[in-house]
């Protein structure tokens, strides 16, 4: 099966394109976006891979679904189009930032600049019928995006996963800790945050100073 996604995600990912569950799910997909309005727009259901190409990754941001109002999701977890009022969970990702780093909350909160420094903002599922939640869970993208995990985990060294919330925790559980750094926390939907599980993570910070140590480039958050 053909699929128009990054040549190098392509190349890793390739035997995923092949099973049974995989076409399973573009078929749903491609229904999906037929029949009702769908999101993101079909050529930005990769787009976390098309701006962090797998030799470039140097950090993961596990996301659990995109955004399912009209014009939010982007195809990168947590992000929203220019010109978009940032969501709660990314007014406190700006605001954790700020306490963290000093750095002024952005008027865009587009994370493309995120991602062409070598953050994969991955949801784990990457589409979603409007202003449905969880519409697309459970059809196959979480295999396709466990697969997208396990590849990173076992292929590179020196990276960070930011695990924010349960869900994310879960799905990174099987991240070699002995290769990568991992950080977790609670989730910066305001729910958790307001509890006191997100504000005062510092793991921008952290992913910073640990790229630091292994002599990689730091994020400008």
């Amino acid at each position: 099966m053909s699929v128009n996604i990054e040549p190098t995600w392509h190349d890793k990912l390739t035997s995923e394109f092949d099973k049974p569950y995989f076409q399973n799910l573009i078929q749903f997909v491609r229904a999906e976006y037929k029949s009702h309005r769908c999101y993101p727009p079909g050529k930005q259901i990769f787009s976390a891979f098309d701006h962090t190409p797998f030799d470039k990754v140097k950090v993961v941001i596990i996301g659990q679904d995109p955004y399912h109002g009209p014009g939010q999701a982007n195809g990168l977890c947590f992000s929203v189009a220019d010109g978009i009022p940032h969501p709660p969970s990314l007014q406190n990702i700006f605001l954790e930032l700020k306490n963290d780093l000093g750095i002024e909350v952005p008027q865009s909160g587009n994370l493309e600049r995120w991602a062409s420094q070598g953050v994969l903002l991955l949801n784990a599922t990457l589409t979603v019928r409007a202003h449905t939640a969880g519409s697309h869970q459970n059809k196959g993208w979480e295999k396709f995006t466990d697969a997208v995990i396990e590849r990173l985990s076992s292929e590179r060294e020196g990276l960070v996963f930011l695990l924010w919330g349960g869900y994310a925790k879960k799905k990174g559980a099987k991240v070699n800790g002995a290769k990568h750094t991992v950080l977790a926390s609670g989730h910066p939907s305001p729910l958790s945050a307001n509890r006191g599980y997100w504000f005062g993570n510092q793991h921008f910070s952290k992913t910073n100073e640990y790229l630091k140590q292994i002599g990689n480039a730091t994020i400008e958050w």
